[in-house]
């Protein structure tokens, strides 16, 4: 009895920004919809810093896919970056890092007493690198990320800042029991968040 219980405990839907939680089996589309709901992120680079040179660094990034809102999400992580940035300068170096968001920054979890470790308060982890957008897609950068964090609109001009994206080659989702899902880029994208 407890086991049925549990299990139905692991699957309530629960509208967030981004719509009804997606059930454990269609992992593309809980990357897709973690992605969304979440508004930072943690960004690991190999540091390039005297005394951390080679060595994993995480650093917090506020990223947005696009617009809150259901479907309105395009699963590509945008961030808005400086040079004066320690983990930027790392990228300046190499320009490969991964990304973990989770669902433990939004309502859901702390609503159904999930810890963030725990496999049903969703993550996933991003592999990849970090890239420049060009003048076409600066636009969408800007929108995605204005649209979520206005403050970003106001930050010193002098920073010279600019509009950078997760170049995605690998994804792993945990968001329930049994392990890691992966999934690939093409999955990712092909789904409707």
């Amino acid at each position: 009895m407890a086991g049925r219980v549990f299990l139905f405990a692991a699957v309530p839907l629960l509208a967030l920004a981004g719509g009804a939680i997606p059930p454990p089996e269609e992992a593309a589309r809980m990357a897709r919809f973690v992605l969304h709901n979440c508004d930072w992120g943690a960004l690991a680079t190999l540091s390039a810093q005297e005394g951390l040179r080679g060595r994993p660094f995480a650093n917090i990034f506020s990223l947005s896919d696009g617009p809150p809102g259901p479907s309105r999400g395009s699963g590509v992580p945008y961030l808005y970056l400086t040079d004066m940035e320690i983990s930027v300068q790392d990228l300046q170096i190499n320009s490969n890092a991964s990304l973990t968001v989770s669902l433990a920054q939004t309502p859901y979890c702390k609503k159904h007493r999930y810890d963030p470790q725990n496999p049903l308060c969703a993550h996933i982890i991003f592999c990849g690198s970090i890239v420049k957008v060009n003048d076409s897609e600066a636009g969408l950068a800007k929108k995605a990320l204005f649209s979520r964090h206005p403050e970003m609109e106001s930050w010193p001009k002098d920073h010279n800042w600019f509009f950078a994206k997760f170049n995605i080659t690998n994804i792993w989702v945990l968001d329930y029991f049994g392990g890691l899902k992966i999934v690939t880029p093409e999955e990712y994208y092909s789904v409707k968040p």
